[in-house]
């Protein structure tokens, strides 16, 4: 027999009530990139064949620009939150974990505004 009471025997082993959020933003982000999906496959194939010139055009328009932005916003965002499930799932020492959290979010981090920036840059440079 314990003598520590139920809630201190399972304190850390479970849902801390965190993973709702978490859910909610992996299916927000997914039902978000099922149209910008579309719209990026639909932009690529519209866009076979055209001269560099023609493809700056296209992306310097403001609803097209606002689209991509969104859409590496949200692939970049939705790809870190289903790796960090994968991390959290199967890396078992604590310091590979959080160093692979780590690394994983600032890489997301860094391609989302790489992303942003290489958008914006053709956007506003037209």
């Amino acid at each position: 027999m314990s003598l520590q009471s139920p809630i201190g025997r399972v304190r850390g082993l479970g849902s801390a009530k965190e993973g709702v959020a978490h859910w909610w933003m992996q299916r927000l982000t997914s039902i978000a990139l099922a149209p910008l999906s579309i719209f990026f496959m639909w932009l690529c194939a519209h866009l076979i064949g055209a001269s560099y010139l023609e493809i700056r055009t296209a992306i310097a328009h403001p609803v097209i620009a606002v689209l991509l932005i969104s859409f590496m916003v949200c692939l970049f965002y939705h790809g870190q939150l289903g790796l960090q499930v994968v991390i959290e799932d199967y890396i078992h020492h604590k310091a590979s974990e959080l160093a692979l959290l780590v690394i994983v979010k600032f890489t997301a981090f860094l391609f989302a505004a790489a992303s942003v920036l290489a958008i914006a840059r053709i956007a506003l440079s037209s």
